[in-house]
């Protein structure tokens, strides 16, 4: 290759914006000239190089906009703590598809401590490296964010952009305050999505309590019907991980042998 191509290259690499080529090409160029390989050889290697580091690149920032917690994965997540949920059901879940497509919500059951929150967030994990987006957050804060959207007459525009994301975790259902100004901006939510986008809902109180999150009854039936029309319900009944770890770390020698030296 001539000195001025050489020197040309960069220049071109960096205005097309290619900067995975920009650092491999001279390695393989003259890999490619050393083993008499074809244009079209060389060419598909750098061009694969690019779209593999522009993949991982495009996957670490919508892990980063998830708001995911940190560390909750398949791999950390005691399947044997949690015997009513299968592990293959939820490994299904992560490859998306069809349940993604069709605008179908994942909705999951359970008394606290008992794994909803971690097992929400290593699917949304799973999907994101499928090449989904997710966005994780807990119901209270969604609220917040719908009811400020609201009074700045922004709550259409914000409801749009929620559009982006292929599934919107809302952690903690449950939690949300008996208020109509409240649960009326997150039936919006859950009517805007309908049939159109994914919500995966974690809920430690059964639909017959829900007339606590939304006071009006119409909207509570209505919101339910969307919520389960198309939906996977997860029932996650085992112990409190919390309660057994604390039982477990009260009961062991390093423990107790602190407390005798106290």
């Amino acid at each position: 290759m001539s000195d001025a191509n050489t020197a040309t290259l960069p220049v071109l690499l960096s205005a097309l914006r290619l900067p995975s080529i920009a650092r491999h090409w001279t390695r393989h160029a003259e890999t490619a000239d050393r083993e008499g390989w074809p244009a079209a050889r060389l060419l598909a290697t750098l061009f694969e190089l690019e779209v593999a580091d522009r993949t991982a690149r495009r996957i670490q920032r919508h892990h980063e906009q998830s708001a995911l917690p940190a560390g909750k994965t398949f791999a950390t997540f005691d399947f044997d703590a949690a015997p009513g949920l299968s592990k293959g059901r939820l490994q299904a879940l992560a490859a998306g598809d069809l349940w993604l497509k069709n605008g179908s919500n994942v909705l999951a059951f359970g008394p606290s401590g008992t794994g909803k929150s971690h097992a929400a967030a290593a699917l949304g994990s799973a999907l994101i490296d499928a090449g989904y987006r997710v966005l994780f957050t807990r119901t209270t804060d969604m609220v917040q964010r719908l009811q400020a959207a609201r009074r700045d007459l922004n709550l259409e525009s914000m409801l749009d952009k929620l559009d982006k994301f292929d599934l919107v975790i809302l952690d903690d259902f449950s939690y949300v305050r008996k208020d109509q100004a409240e649960t009326s901006v997150l039936f919006e939510l859950i009517a805007h999505r309908y049939e159109r986008h994914s919500l995966l809902i974690t809920a430690n109180q059964p639909f017959s309590t829900w007339d606590q999150v939304f006071p009006d009854p119409a909207m509570c039936v209505a919101a339910i019907d969307r919520l389960v029309h198309h939906a996977v319900i997860l029932e996650m009944n085992g112990e409190s991980y919390r309660k057994r770890t604390a039982v477990e770390r009260a009961a062991s020698p390093l423990t107790q042998e602190a407390a005798v030296t106290k």
